[in-house]
């Protein structure tokens, strides 16, 4: 986020990484994302930055499955093995003066599947549509 803050802009799987976080982990609704990412984004576009957070959101036409949710951690393990993006924009990352979590991945993980899981059963979608 200071990446995008400090230079309007943003690697887009961090977007997604950033994405994920928000709408998944913290379970925040993706338009408020999208609005933040627009008033920020120097590229932003009308007609991919809305159906970005819809796809991350699981919630868009041709969405990812709502179970993918993006771990930060093994993002950052597979594209910045050495920790050379995050060291660039967050370089207290691993010191004392780092923070500590907001939230606990795995457990925020579990509250969105169960909250999907939630949705879909009181939806038609989760209902025998049969009688």
């Amino acid at each position: 986020m200071r990446e995008l803050w400090n230079t309007g802009t943003m690697h887009n799987r961090v977007r997604m990484v950033a994405a994920s976080f928000l709408t998944k982990n913290l379970l925040i609704d993706w338009r408020k994302g999208e609005q933040w990412f627009w008033d920020t984004l120097v590229d932003a576009d009308a007609a991919s930055n809305p159906l970005n957070w819809q796809w991350i959101a699981g919630s868009g036409a041709d969405a990812a499955p709502y179970f993918r949710i993006f771990s930060p951690e093994l993002q950052a393990r597979k594209f910045d093995p050495h920790e050379a993006y995050i060291r660039e924009h967050v370089p207290e990352y691993g010191s004392v003066d780092y923070p500590k979590p907001i939230v606990d991945l795995a457990e925020s993980r579990r509250a969105a599947l169960a909250a999907y899981r939630y949705v879909i059963e009181q939806s038609s979608y989760g209902k025998d549509n049969t009688t």
